[in-house]
């Protein structure tokens, strides 16, 4: 395939969300990216961390008493193109900044997952790793690795706004990485199932807590 560069079109971010009982103008952002690379159907990249982050939200629906706060998907554009979504979305949503709770993103592949990668203040990650430990009795996902450094999620962090994202067995992620071979062969049911469980968990728990997720004062954003 030969490279082309085209005009810039129109295209959209893809937005849902869960309200909250009680403060449903706090939002905990769960996302993935919807574009994918030219080659491949895009089922790794990113088309599972889309998949887990937009039935997160109808699993909780269906199985659990409302959070406080809102859990809202977000299914980036242009997330291989530097991240245009993600900016554009920052933008349109400058008054609602210090509403945002955490931003999380799954990006990496939905292999089978081991925990959350996050940037945000030191007593935040102590809230984080105690979130994880909760989930070792029954998903052992414990895995705390800092800073966080995904793509759509780093549009935010440099704000003050605490940032996460999947971390999953990736040891072949870049075996398929904007590949022919991206197709959803790759992909497991079960691995997926596994993902969807932990990212809803973890939304939910972090959309319910008593306390706002610690982060450095007020967000500025020009």
């Amino acid at each position: 395939m030969e490279a082309q560069n085209k005009p810039d079109g129109i295209s959209r971010n893809t937005v849902a969300e869960l309200k909250g009982s009680s403060n449903p103008e706090e939002v905990v952002i769960i996302s993935g990216h919807l574009d994918s690379w030219d080659v491949g159907y895009g089922a790794m990249d990113d088309g599972g961390g889309a998949m887990i982050s937009m039935f997160a939200p109808l699993v909780l629906q269906n199985v659990i008493e409302r959070p406080r706060r809102t859990i809202r998907t977000v299914l980036w554009t242009g997330e291989e193109f530097a991240y245009a979504g993600a900016k554009s979305y920052r933008e349109d949503h400058k008054s609602e900044l210090d509403n945002f709770i955490i931003v999380m993103e799954s990006d990496l592949g939905t292999f089978n997952p081991n925990g959350i990668s996050f940037s945000g203040t030191d007593e935040a990650a102590c809230i984080i790793e105690n979130i994880l430990n909760v989930t070792a009795s029954r998903l052992n996902r414990t895995t705390l690795k800092t800073p966080d450094d995904g793509s759509d999620t780093g549009q935010f962090s440099p704000l003050g706004i605490p940032t996460a994202s999947l971390l999953a067995d990736g040891g072949n992620y870049f075996d398929y990485h904007h590949s022919n071979g991206d197709t959803m062969t790759v992909e497991n049911s079960d691995e997926l199932d596994r993902c969807l469980v932990f990212w809803a968990f973890t939304s939910y728990v972090l959309a319910n807590l008593s306390i706002r997720l610690p982060r450095n004062g007020t967000t500025t954003w020009q």
